[in-house]
């Protein structure tokens, strides 16, 4: 039996294809944002690659042929001349910053105060900046903000990013509420640990790292390419009535979480 055209027609148009699509990725000189930028490219998506500095992003945007932009994720100046007029249907929120393991009363509240400016308030200024010019152009959107686990459950050290990635949990609900009525979906991903430059200096520690692969039902750790995946996914038209979700894309299992809340009750 073969598919009607009207079947064939409904499979098309939910394909993950961007083309006429234009997406900034935040972070891109990262592992993750890195991959998210090829794989939208991959997808026929123009995408336009942000980092701090241009330098850091010349490798992928020769690689990829991505439109480089740098800004200052801690400065609301910087955000909004690099974005406020950019033609946009779509935003990746890649850019982070680890802080430090610390314990409560040992945080360094300049550190603290560093995550929270970089990954939930520059997350924030982004959407500000992003969204009008999505809003005028009447053709909906998509917004991803890459989140973690750390938001949801109790890790050791980790009351700055853990702290970070809950409210940027929180941004993410609050506009996708905010801005349905745009046609503008916006999610997270909250992947497990990826093992990236910015955190093998913890979780790559033999002491740390394999008691928590033990609990991994893979056995290994996420790779930035497992993570980038679901990030492109919520933003396609497969994804179209997927928002104000958290999703775990490379999930710890529920014993690990358990071990997490007796960690953070001890």
């Amino acid at each position: 039996m073969t598919d009607s055209p009207a079947a064939s027609t409904a499979v098309e148009a939910k394909s993950p294809g961007f083309s006429g699509r234009t997406i900034l990725v935040t972070g891109a000189s990262g592992g993750i944002g890195a991959a998210t930028v090829r794989q939208l490219v991959a997808a026929g998506a123009k995408v336009i690659a942000s980092a701090r500095t241009l330098d850091s992003l010349a490798a992928l945007c020769d690689e990829t042929g991505a439109q480089p932009v740098a800004f200052d994720l801690t400065s609301e100046e910087s955000i909004r001349d690099a974005v406020e007029g950019l033609a946009l249907w779509g935003v990746v929120n890649c850019g982070g910053f680890g802080g430090e393991i610390a314990t409560p009363q040992d945080t360094d509240i300049d550190v603290f105060d560093k995550v929270i400016s970089i990954n939930a308030r520059g997350a924030l200024l982004v959407i500000k900046y992003a969204v009008p010019s999505m809003i005028r152009q009447g053709n909906g959107g998509a917004i991803v903000n890459v989140s973690s686990q750390a938001s949801m459950v109790a890790l050791h050290g980790h009351i700055s990013y853990g702290s970070s990635k809950a409210a940027l949990d929180n941004i993410t609900r609050v506009s996708a509420l905010e801005l349905g009525k745009h046609n503008i979906r916006v999610n997270s991903v909250n992947p497990t640990v990826v093992m990236t430059e910015m955190s093998n200096f913890y979780w790559g520690r033999p002491e740390i790292g394999g008691p928590f692969l033990e609990q991994m039902p893979l056995g290994r750790w996420a790779t930035v390419d497992d993570v980038a995946g679901p990030i492109v996914f919520l933003l396609s038209d497969a994804a179209s009535m997927i928002t104000g979700a958290s999703s775990r894309s490379t999930a710890a299992t529920p014993a690990a979480d358990r071990r997490y809340r007796r960690a953070a009750a001890n």
